[in-house]
């Protein structure tokens, strides 16, 4: 009769009204005298026994729980735990009475007389649930108190490590919004701990459609504000613009003029420090056609200047816009990352020639181009137009002078082969 799935039998036998008759003096005997603690148990234990064997699921669960409110309510927590293993590994225990004596002893913790009790209980329940999938919701649970307490106690690592533990996305029995609410916590961990590649691991495990529900609202600001400080972190700020995006597409944050004017703000900033692409340039158009920019005009200008076919002058640029945007944290002075981001800004003002249509750059030379936009001959960056054409001129140059070298020397052109099959041209 123990063996299989005990939950799907029906019950034998009836303990009911074996209980309510043998309970009250259970109680009378526990109340009697503090030293009665042992005796009620045993008593307690021989209808345990009957009650699971008979699969008699009610009355095995009021048992477990009235074994474990004696020993809190007699202050016995070392012999609470010990209850609480020993009741777990009986043979042919029931699932639903081992959950109901879990979630019983959870209601608990609250009452623990110090933390380390606290927290042997908690291992206790720990040890009783593992690797037991009707508790992994309970399990999970108990794993998030202990994790805040690690957390609370300074040991960012170790709470990262016991949370991290929970594959809460395989859960069947949990709510979606509870599944979320946990792995933003292991995402914020690992972020703490300076994990940043399980980090993003993490966040893939969020559905971004369940976030766009009116009622995860809070769970997508949450969530936005990691994936910034993931994105921040690759220095990848096209991915930072979306996420911001997607916060300004909140209604909580439409709401709020102050929010929506930071964050509008923050979305102007990294797409113009995104490098020129496609993508890039699609984003930064439609935000410049947002209804609510000119409320904030030095963006709004900012922006502008980036969407027309002129060139630049970064003395200007920096004469205008440097006082008000080094002020932000985006570009904050005595700050390393934010003098990156404004050299970033910089470049992007240089290479903002790139876009601009070829009939302005045909009949310039790149010396009267420099002039115009104050740029140094090497930037130091790859993807500066400039420097990518004065790196071809010198290379076909080299070839011309090459071949006429051979020329002279040899009273013929150079074959193809000798130029390794390249013919020399001319910029």
């Amino acid at each position: 009769m123990a063996d299989g799935n005990l939950n799907s039998l029906k019950a034998d036998k009836d303990y009911s009204e074996t209980l309510n008759a043998e309970l009250p003096r259970i109680d009378e005997l526990f109340l009697s005298s503090s030293g009665q603690l042992s005796a009620a148990i045993e008593r307690l234990l021989v209808l345990e026994k009957q009650t699971r064997q008979a699969s008699d699921m009610p009355s095995t669960s009021r048992i477990l729980v009235k074994i474990l409110t004696f020993c809190k309510e007699a202050g016995a927590w070392g012999q609470l735990n010990e209850q609480l293993l020993l009741l777990s590994k009986k043979h042919g225990q029931l699932k639903q009475a081992t959950t109901a004596m879990v979630q019983e002893v959870m209601k608990f913790l609250d009452d623990a007389p110090d933390l380390d009790t606290k927290i042997k209980t908690i291992d206790s329940l720990r040890t009783v649930t593992e690797g037991k999938i009707f508790a992994e919701v309970e399990r999970a649970r108990v794993t998030r108190l202990l994790c805040k307490i690690k957390e609370s106690q300074g040991d960012i690592a170790g709470a990262a490590e016991i949370l991290c533990e929970l594959q809460v996305e395989t859960y069947g029995s949990m709510e979606r919004r509870e599944k979320t609410d946990i792995i933003l916590e292991q995402v914020a961990l690992c972020i703490a701990r300076g994990d940043f590649t399980q980090a993003g691991v993490l966040t893939r495990k969020i559905s971004t459609k369940f976030l766009e529900e009116e009622d995860s609202s809070d769970l997508k600001l949450r969530f936005y504000e990691l994936k910034i400080r993931l994105a921040l972190e690759d220095e990848n700020w096209l991915d930072c613009c979306k996420h911001y995006h997607a916060v300004y597409d909140t209604k909580s944050v439409l709401e709020d003029e102050a929010r929506w004017k930071d964050v509008l703000a923050n979305m102007v900033y990294f797409i113009v420090l995104a490098p020129y692409n496609n993508e890039q340039s699609d984003l930064l158009h439609r935000i410049a056609s947002n209804d609510r920019l000119p409320l904030i005009p030095l963006h709004h200008e900012l922006i502008k200047n980036f969407t027309k076919s002129e060139l630049m002058r970064w003395p200007r640029m920096e004469e205008i816009y440097g006082t008000a945007l080094r002020q932000t944290s985006v570009f904050a002075k005595e700050d390393a990352k934010s003098d990156k981001r404004w050299s970033e800004l910089r470049k992007r003002v240089i290479q903002h020639v790139s876009p601009c249509p070829h009939a302005l750059l045909t009949r310039r030379t790149l010396e009267s181009l420099q002039s115009t936009i104050r740029a140094s001959r090497r930037c130091g960056s790859r993807s500066c137009w400039i420097c990518r054409r004065r790196k071809r001129k010198c290379t076909s140059r080299s070839w011309s002078r090459r071949a006429r070298s051979m020329r002279a020397s040899t009273g013929r052109r150079a074959s193809s082969a000798s130029r390794g099959g390249r013919m020399p041209t001319r910029c």
